[in-house]
């Protein structure tokens, strides 16, 4: 801090006991001690105060970075989550209106008639109607030309495969051992 040398200090200790005197240089020294420790814990203080305001500064300053990436984020988002909703409210939109189509198509057509109208029906008694249009089956018209394969009863095949949930017969119990049979 300051360039004082030995031999100045020697000349300041001199003048000190000249002016001062022996008996009060020792308090006087132990009082020049006390300050000197105050004012290098005060610079000490303001040292770690101006570093302090520094860091906060930084962190201020990251803390500030931190938020606008937070905020441009959130508004991708947004904006990403805004693209997908009208997105399905145009294809909603696009179902809803091939679906009144496809309703209106339907409602002007007649229902054809049952193309299984015999199936169910005992020798010598009128075939009874039914509804397959109704289950949404395909049937086409009379005299109108079939394209559609061949109708195929369903039969269920024959699995060969054990069932996993039916319940499985105990396997043969082992003979117990001699005198084990009481555990």
């Amino acid at each position: 801090m300051f360039d004082i040398g030995f031999s100045e200090i020697v000349v300041i200790g001199v003048v000190a006991l000249v002016v001062i005197g022996p008996e009060r240089l020792p308090k006087a020294t132990r009082t020049l001690g006390v300050l000197y420790g105050r004012l290098r814990r005060y610079v000490n203080d303001v040292q770690a105060d101006i570093s302090r305001e520094m860091e906060l500064s930084e962190l201020k300053k990251l803390q500030q970075e931190v938020k606008t990436a937070a905020t441009d984020l959130q508004t991708s988002v947004q904006n990403a989550v805004a693209s997908v909703e009208a997105g399905a409210r145009d294809l909603s939109s696009e179902f809803e209106k091939t679906a009144s189509e496809a309703n209106a198509a339907l409602s002007d057509t007649p229902p054809p008639p049952d193309v299984f109208e015999g199936a169910h029906a005992q020798p010598g008694q009128e075939p009874a109607p039914t509804d397959a249009w109704a289950h949404g089956e395909a049937v086409p018209r009379e005299g109108a030309p079939n394209h559609a394969a061949p109708a195929v009863a369903a039969v269920a095949p024959a699995t060969t495969e054990p069932d996993l949930f039916a319940p499985q017969p105990e396997p043969p119990r082992q003979a117990a051992l001699p005198g084990f049979d009481k555990i």
